[in-house]
């Protein structure tokens, strides 16, 4: 139940597997200067399934490097330093990204970071700030508003679609950001690395919001949970960069990664797995929602597909995270055999492959 959700087709899935050891047998690496048939096709599926006119794509191999990429590229397109992101969340480990990321674990003590990083709460109604009572009143989108008209130059919102778990924003949640940034002209990066390619029932989370986002990244099980891959994907309008680099990365197009990319997609479309993830889940946060019930230390359940969290905490009046029995829950797991992430301390956060039954 963990994996790092790179796991969606599965630890082995036999159809990566062979494409792979097919791509290795015929053009293993892709020198400076040069592209590939792989990358060509998967850059072009890419942009079919992406929504809007979401159809320039560049590739890394990490997640974080597709974060540092797309913060580039919008520095250029707006001429805008300023960012807004959300406190507790991750876009990766690097220096730029833990900049505009918001857990402290990676934040505290190696400062200065980069300049011009705003934090907003993200959409929690549990602990919110603005104490709506787990019935969300939208405040936490317009402040988003609220920060954007203050600053007046904030070039970037850059949040992930859904936080793994602990955060599933109601649904006009994006719409209000994407109307703020709109009306600013500040381009919005949506982070998708952990949860693209069906997670949560559909390609693309964004997706579930009828939102199109500026930037979109992915990555994580894009390379059929085998070759570490990442995207970015944007719109045409944003080719803006022809005389610098934007990327550059040795393996950025790697020819053996984009070809279990493919795999992993075709593997996704022809297995119907999406629908699997749809039905599944549905019956997992049912399960989930009768031990809510049943166990006073579970203080929440959510879901979207197969992206499902249990919160603990020590009482459901004061919702006190539960720290402590949250960690040896999870030794407790694990000592059973049973691995999953937690997130925030206390929440418990289930992302089984998309294969499950």
């Amino acid at each position: 139940f963990h994996g790092n959700t790179v796991h969606q087709v599965g630890f082995r899935n036999r159809r990566v597997i062979d494409a792979i050891k097919a791509q290795l047998e015929t053009l293993p690496f892709c020198t400076r200067r040069y592209t590939n048939i792989p990358a060509i096709k998967l850059a072009k599926k890419l942009a079919e399934l992406a929504p809007g006119d979401l159809n320039k794509v560049l590739f890394t191999p990490a997640g974080t490097a597709a974060i540092g990429m797309a913060l580039k590229l919008a520095r250029v397109a707006t001429g805008r330093f300023k960012t807004i992101s959300m406190w507790d969340s991750f876009h990766g480990a690097s220096l730029d990204a833990i900049s505009v990321g918001g857990e402290a674990i990676f934040r505290t003590g190696v400062g200065p970071l980069l300049p011009g990083t705003e934090h907003v709460p993200p959409p929690d109604p549990i602990h919110c700030p603005w104490a709506c009572g787990e019935q969300c009143t939208l405040q936490c989108a317009r402040y988003v508003e609220y920060v954007l008209d203050k600053e007046r130059d904030v070039g970037t919102v850059i949040a992930e679609t859904v936080r793994s778990a602990p955060y599933i924003p109601p649904p006009d949640y994006w719409q209000i950001i994407r109307s703020a940034c709109d009306r600013h002209g500040t381009l919005l990066i949506l982070d998708e690395i952990p949860n693209c390619l069906g997670r949560t029932g559909k390609m693309f989370v964004c997706e579930h919001y009828d939102v199109v986002p500026d930037m979109l990244v992915i990555g994580k099980g894009l390379g059929g949970g085998i070759f570490p891959l990442a995207a970015l994907i944007a719109r045409e309008g944003l080719d803006v960069m022809p005389d610098r680099a934007l990327g550059h990365y040795t393996h950025e197009k790697n020819p053996v990664a984009c070809a279990a990319a493919l795999a992993t997609i075709e593997c996704l479309e022809e297995e119907r797995l999406l629908e699997n993830v749809k039905s599944v889940g549905e019956h997992a946060l049912q399960r989930m929602k009768t031990m809510l019930e049943e166990h006073l230390i579970i203080g929440s359940v959510r879901g979207l597909g197969l992206l499902m969290g249990m919160e603990l905490v020590k009482s459901k009046e004061t919702r006190e995270r539960a720290v402590d029995a949250t960690e040896h829950v999870m030794y407790s797991a694990l000592s059973k055999g049973l691995s999953f992430k937690v997130t925030m301390g206390n929440i418990v956060t289930l992302t089984p492959p998309l294969t499950i039954t």
